[in-house]
């Protein structure tokens, strides 16, 4: 299916989350990630009129930057291992999984310009997922204070991949309430007023817990068989 009629499902679906939450549509983001799909689907889905891209490999980001440069809005999503942000830092504009000192302190040395980061919280405590535990957030954020190019405008999860939705609600209500202590701390280097939460079998429900930003791929681009060469 064409990415642009994928999108409309979605964005019906962000219309009926936002209005059971009582929320503005337009405060939520979409973020294709593309991470499966070639170039040409990257693409497609910036014609459909998405904006923001995400990757989760620096190869598989640097790729497609290669070819749409600053045409979308970059997100590297996955884990980042420290020798490898030197190979991206100048070509993306959000970080979603800032989660450890050795990785601010390279993100801090490498950038030109603050850097908009998310703090990735292992909200579930699986041991399968990244993150810092949510016990550790603000003294964690605290501890970001002196890098002068880390800018954390909120915080991110992945939540268990599953149909319980009293489980995915809980998941995403944790990180709401520390993104909420974390913003009344009143940190200029930390605003934390973002949520990126929410992917294509739950991003319904983490809208309604307050989503800002939903990182999209199956339900919007395709899965890796759909690839266009």
């Amino acid at each position: 299916m064409k990415v642009e009629e994928n999108l409309k499902h979605i964005k019906s679906a962000i219309q009926k989350a936002c209005e059971k939450a009582n929320r503005d549509p337009e405060d939520v983001k979409v973020i294709a990630v593309t991470k499966y799909v070639s170039v040409e689907r990257a693409q497609e889905a910036l014609e459909a009129g998405i904006n923001h891209l995400g990757e989760n490999r620096d190869d598989g980001l640097l790729a497609k930057w290669e070819v749409l440069r600053d045409k979308p809005t970059w997100h590297f999503i996955g884990t980042l291992q420290t020798r490898k942000v030197k190979n991206i830092i100048d070509k993306v504009d959000f970080i979603h999984s800032l989660d450890r000192i050795s990785l601010a302190k390279e993100i801090d040395k490498r950038a030109a310009n603050k850097i908009n980061c998310f703090v990735q919280v292992n909200v579930s405590g699986e041991e399968s997922k990244q993150g810092i535990e949510p016990e550790e957030v603000t003294d964690f954020i605290s501890s970001l204070a002196d890098y002068k190019n880390i800018h954390v405008i909120g915080l991110m999860t992945m939540a268990p991949f599953t149909s319980d939705e009293d489980l995915l609600r809980s998941c995403f209500r944790r990180l709401k309430d520390l993104q909420k202590e974390v913003r009344d701390l009143g940190y200029k280097f930390a605003p934390c007023t973002e949520l990126s939460m929410g992917m294509s079998n739950d991003f319904a429900i983490a809208i309604e817990e307050g989503a800002t930003m939903v990182r999209i791929g199956t339900a919007l681009v395709g899965e890796k068989d759909q690839e266009v060469q």
